[in-house]
């Protein structure tokens, strides 16, 4: 039976994103989700616009940094066609990625979204939910992922829910999340819906009929790092949530990212470690992984991200780094070999040490 939650009135409230404009397309409109993303928003202050049409237009600016704002601050309520209805496989973490949502308010200086999505950077939520979930059973058994694997086949067909977005982030107004999570305590068959984020309200899933279903990952890095991060919550309150889910029956994880060797990395990291072990402590049925990702980055992101953040101090070095192409021949910068073995027997070292229970997915 879940433990009850620690009364939230410990801690101070989270802070919420409000955004600055709601655009609401016509298609939306129709669905009565859509509708209700857009009457949470005018009830937290932001300004709705209802489209005539179905087509956004971003704001022109002549300052670029004033477009990003701009982008940054706008919500669009949209309906997800048919092309981005269809499912696309996501190794190495689950089987199939479907969304909820695309892109993301938050202001993390090494954002792999840069570069990956078109268009300025506003937030995309799809009104019809219902139709994206109706697409999911008939991929049940199906996958490259957790379904082929011998090591992963106990998780069954595995969705992930955050590939493009932070669904958690923006729960509050929209709801789909909470849907998903019903959508799959409902299905009584051997599936998994994993999603991830940096924010640390997990208050709307608390006491959802989940069926031990779905995995709740938290991003997290070293204390260090989480400045690179704006607009997120704090890495106190993204554990504090992580455990509130573990005390609710959920099953947890921590995506452990972009690992990088800052100065003193070994003392960050093994400090990280020890924080989640502290926070997780004495919760029964504890079921937790983690995934260990390095950072990368691609010509195309870099060029994103030093337009978005011209004074960052994140180490975007080329020559540092070892070039590889993707399966798609793209290029991407990642670290030397011999600095990824030294990363990995480290973390994974501290990993096993303060966290025994903790079943590793992958290193990439």
């Amino acid at each position: 039976m879940p433990l009850p939650s620690p009364s939230p009135a410990a801690a101070s409230p989270p802070r919420l994103w409000r955004p600055q404009r709601v655009l609401v397309t016509r298609a939306a409109r129709g669905f009565a989700h859509g509708r209700a993303i857009a009457e949470r928003a005018a009830a937290l202050g932001a300004e709705v616009v209802e489209l005539a049409g179905d087509r956004l237009v971003a704001p022109k600016h002549d300052d670029p940094r004033a477009a990003y704002r701009a982008a940054k601050g706008t919500l669009a309520v949209v309906v997800a066609p048919p092309s981005k209805r269809r499912l696309q496989p996501i190794p190495p973490s689950a089987d199939w990625r479907f969304d909820l949502a695309e892109g993301c308010h938050a202001h993390c200086q090494y954002c792999y979204l840069a570069g990956s999505l078109s268009g300025p950077p506003i937030t995309r939520v799809y009104a019809n939910v219902d139709e994206i979930l109706a697409v999911l059973p008939a991929h049940l058994g199906s996958g490259g992922v957790t379904s082929v694997s011998s090591e992963r086949a106990h998780e069954g067909t595995t969705f992930e829910g955050s590939c493009y977005a932070d669904p958690l982030g923006i729960e509050h107004l929209t709801g789909s999340l909470s849907e998903a999570v019903r959508f799959f305590g409902r299905w009584d068959a051997p599936v998994q819906l994993r999603f991830t984020s940096k924010f640390g309200d997990v208050s709307p899933l608390i006491g959802l009929p989940h069926g031990r279903r779905v995995r709740v990952r938290m991003s997290v890095n070293a204390q260090g790092l989480i400045r690179f991060e704006g607009g997120t919550s704090p890495l106190q309150a993204r554990l504090d949530g992580l455990a509130r889910l573990a005390r609710d029956g959920y099953r947890v994880g921590l995506t452990v990212a972009p690992i990088q060797p800052f100065a003193d990395w070994p003392a960050g990291y093994d400090d990280l470690f020890a924080r989640i072990a502290a926070a997780l402590a004495g919760i029964p049925d504890l079921d937790l992984t983690a995934e260990l990702i390095t950072h990368r980055f691609t010509p195309g992101s870099k060029t994103v991200l030093r337009d978005w953040y011209p004074g960052s101090d994140l180490d975007l070095d080329e020559a540092a780094r070892t070039r590889k192409l993707t399966k798609f021949s793209s290029t991407k910068y990642v670290y030397p070999a011999e600095t990824m073995r030294t990363l990995r027997a480290s973390l994974t070292e501290m990993l096993g040490r303060h966290l025994p229970m903790a079943r590793v997915l992958y290193w990439t």
